[in-house]
């Protein structure tokens, strides 16, 4: 019996040494890692079209979005037709106002001529007399009270003695002899060049406004007749202000722009002389 129980134990411990290395042989690898991969080859095969097709679409999306122009927003839109349209209206004003300007003393001026830059000359300031001198024209031009084309044609008739077709150009640098003034109860009265077209509310916000002693309902604006009278132009500032009038008076040379005091302004100046009167009664003795 006890024979018997050995050569069992033996027979056991030699199947198990024997499929241990059954296990381990490099064949049964192989098969197992073939088999391995052929089962998960299905499964790779399935997930890859799905795999390219989301890799595919983000790629695709980009270049589509990179090559779609910006969406403008209607608000955007809207302020470029606000821009244009308000530089539509302003420019207009601008170029009237140097087209038609009358050249005077402290006007700055330049006249070029086209391909003769012997006979051109930049920055010339008219004097008092009008008159400024050129190459070739030694008793000058005058030019006081003509706009800067006027002064271009009798360039070009001067030059066109010595130049054939003379072609001249005149543009105004700097306007000096334009003035205007505002007087009364605004924050810096007094005179000033107009370099540009100028409305009634503008050129009082440019001497710093009404105070607010002034009265913005009675404005007046004196302005020269050719027969030498002073014509008066009311301004209702407040109702402009209120948008219940335009602002269509422009001012032109020689405007003088009032601004009258209010009520505040009398009571001031009551209490101004009831200051002065109590002063004196201390030298006169009274109460």
């Amino acid at each position: 019996m006890k024979k018997l129980l050995i050569q069992n134990f033996v027979v056991a411990i030699a199947m198990a040494i024997g499929a241990s290395t059954f296990a381990q042989s490099p064949n049964n690898a192989s098969r197992q890692r073939k088999a391995t991969a052929d089962s998960t080859s299905p499964a790779a095969a399935d997930t890859k079209p799905s795999d390219a097709s989301t890799t595919a679409n983000p790629s695709g999306d980009k270049s589509k979005d990179k090559n779609k122009p910006a969406e403008v927003t209607a608000d955007a839109q809207t302020n470029r037709t606000d821009q244009a349209s308000e530089e539509a209206a302003i420019v207009p004003y601008y170029n009237n106002f140097f087209t038609t300007y009358r050249l005077g003393p402290e006007d700055v001026i330049s006249v070029t001529v086209f391909g003769q830059d012997r006979y051109s000359k930049q920055g010339i300031k008219i004097p008092p007399s009008g008159r400024v001198s050129l190459a070739l024209i030694p008793d000058g031009i005058f030019v006081n009270g003509k706009t800067v084309d006027q002064v271009a044609e009798l360039v070009k008739k001067r030059y066109d003695e010595y130049i054939i077709a003379p072609q001249v150009s005149v543009s105004l640098d700097q306007a000096g002899s334009y003035r205007y003034s505002v007087v009364g109860d605004v924050g810096q009265p007094g005179i000033r060049l107009m370099t540009r077209r100028l409305s009634v509310s503008e050129a009082i916000a440019e001497a710093g406004g009404v105070l607010q002693t002034g009265n913005r309902k009675k404005i007046v604006v004196l302005r020269k007749q050719a027969n030498g009278s002073l014509a008066q132009i009311p301004v209702n500032l407040s109702a402009i202000y209120r948008g219940q009038a335009p602002d269509s008076i422009y001012l032109v040379p020689g405007d003088q722009v009032i601004v009258p005091g209010n009520t505040l302004k009398k009571m001031q100046t009551i209490m101004g002389f009831t200051q002065v009167l109590s002063f004196a009664r201390l030298f006169t003795g009274g109460w």
